[in-house]
Order: structure tokens, then sequence, then C-alpha cells
């Protein structure tokens, strides 16, 4: 079921990942570039997800690093990135301008929130 972003709610972006993972480990780089550039409009969070196993609920990340962009409970974007800076740069930038629209999937309900708790990055 999709659901209506809240116009003035945070943006959230966070790198879903695992410590063994040598293209999260390149992916690093490209994440935290996006912080350095849009950090003063966004929140974000690199979670390392055997870390914070909880965090994910029912949540099933099979392919990493997989970014979840959310505004909101509204969730923009959920998927697996290249480290490519260019790419996730733009998405950041489309997700900023509210060009995503809204992922329907039952079984993320809740993460955004969830993964903002931790507040790390």
């Amino acid at each position: 079921m999709s659901r209506p972003r809240p116009p003035d709610a945070p943006l959230l972006v966070a790198c879903l990942c695992a410590a063994w993972c040598d293209t999260c480990a390149e992916y690093r780089a490209v994440f935290d570039a996006l912080v350095r550039e849009f950090g003063a409009q966004a929140a974000f969070a690199w979670v390392d997800i055997e870390d914070h196993e909880a965090a994910l609920g029912n949540v099933d990340v099979e392919d990493f690093p997989t970014l979840l962009i959310a505004r909101g409970d509204a969730i923009g974007f959920f998927g697996p990135v290249l480290p490519h800076a260019r790419t996730a740069q733009r998405l950041v930038q489309a997700a900023m301008q509210g060009e995503l629209g809204t992922v329907a999937d039952d079984r993320l309900a809740g993460l955004p929130a969830r993964v903002r708790a931790l507040a790390i990055d």
C-alpha cells in the first residue's frame, strides 16, 4: 500500500551493508561523499546488517550494498546499488525533489523508523 510522504519529514538515506562485503567497502567512499554533499539536508546511516539485525525486522537484504531512501515512513527507494557516485547522487537529488514516488511493499513497513532510531552514520 502506498503512503503519501509528509512534505516536511526529514529525508533518510541509509546503506544496509555487511562488513565482509567487498562491494560495501568500495561503496563506503561513495556514501561518505553523499554525507558531505547532502548531510545538511538529510540524515544518513551506515547500517551493518549483522550488527543491527533487530532494526531490519523481517526485511531480508539479499544484495549488497542496499540503499534505503525514505521521507518519514514513505520509502522512495529500496534496492541494491553499485559503487557509482553519480548514480547515488542522482538518487538522493531525486528524493530531495520528491521525484522517486513511493515503494509499496508491506515487508518494509516500519524500516525507516527503526533505521532512523539507530542514529548512526
